[in-house]
């Protein structure tokens, strides 16, 4: 309401939203794939100027709605972080592009974002040759979680060695630039 006051249309400020959402997205998934890591500056000032921009449009209930995707987005992701499953850049980078789309347009990439996260781990399953090798370590990953609690596996997670390192930022901006489509925004 304060930018169409000040002659923003809505359509306007909703495209310059997703436009910070794709490039949070995008510029995070290009990093971890060339340096298998997000950073800091990328997440912590694209949740920044997500939730400035969501306050200055809509006021508080803008910044609620910024705040909700936010934690829509990166909590979903914390529980496979909490089990070292993720990493805490992939976490960071979904809070941000949650806080950019909002909480209806977070679960629609959270959504997004597992599937092409399936896909991708299919494809480095098949180019690895690990696929049986995944399905027991993940029936062993399940066993445990399930008999032990939410905590991570003692020799199954992202510091194993043996583990082959996925860029899921490359998930996020799929299922970010699936949104994108999706609504014709921009």
């Amino acid at each position: 309401a304060r930018l169409q006051a000040l002659g923003f249309p809505k359509a306007d400020v909703e495209n310059f939203l997703m436009l910070g959402a794709v490039l949070c997205a995008v510029i995070g998934a290009v990093s971890d794939v060339r340096l298998r890591r997000i950073p800091n500056w990328l997440t912590y000032s694209g949740l920044g100027v997500a939730l400035a921009t969501r306050t200055l449009w809509g006021g508080w209930p803008g910044l609620k709605e910024g705040l909700w995707g936010a934690l829509l987005g990166g909590g979903a992701l914390f529980l496979f972080f909490l089990v070292r499953g993720i990493g805490a850049g992939d976490v960071k980078l979904m809070a941000a592009v949650g806080a950019w789309v909002g909480l209806d347009g977070a679960l629609k990439v959270l959504i997004a974002t597992a599937f092409a996260g399936g896909v991708l781990a299919l494809v480095y399953m098949i180019f690895y040759k690990q696929v049986a090798s995944t399905f027991r370590n993940l029936g062993s990953i399940l066993k445990y979680h399930f008999t032990r609690g939410i905590r991570p596996h003692p020799r199954l997670s992202l510091q194993s060695p043996q583990t082959i390192p996925m860029p899921y930022g490359l998930a996020i901006a799929a299922g970010t630039l699936y949104l994108l489509f999706s609504t014709g925004k921009l």
